[in-house]
């Protein structure tokens, strides 16, 4: 039972570093500030989201798993609130959106 709890635990934290890689990608990569948001924080939401399913099992006390998963929804939380606060400064202040190839 063990070793297969190492190996979901395994599994999911790999993936969630995967997915925060690829938002960091996607923030060096993509042409524009609203594009950057958008990877980032869907694939940080993902990310943090299969990290924490992969911790749970580790835990000794269903309150512990309980904790990790408010860790989780205040991170959605704050990633939705921060990205709507930065479009909507991008809009503002009418910095140049990505228009697709030329």
């Amino acid at each position: 039972m063990t070793a297969a709890l190492d190996a979901i635990t395994v599994v999911f934290v790999l993936a969630g570093c995967f997915f925060f890689l690829a938002g960091n990608v996607g923030l060096l990569r993509f042409p524009d500030t609203l594009t950057r948001l958008h990877a980032l924080t869907k694939a940080d939401n993902l990310g943090l989201g299969l990290v924490v399913i992969g911790l749970m099992p580790r835990m000794d006390h269903p309150l512990s798993a309980l904790k990790l998963l408010l860790v989780w929804a205040l991170g959605m939380l704050a990633a939705a609130t921060v990205g709507q606060l930065i479009a909507r400064s991008v809009l503002r202040r009418g910095l140049p959106i990505w228009k697709g190839p030329q």
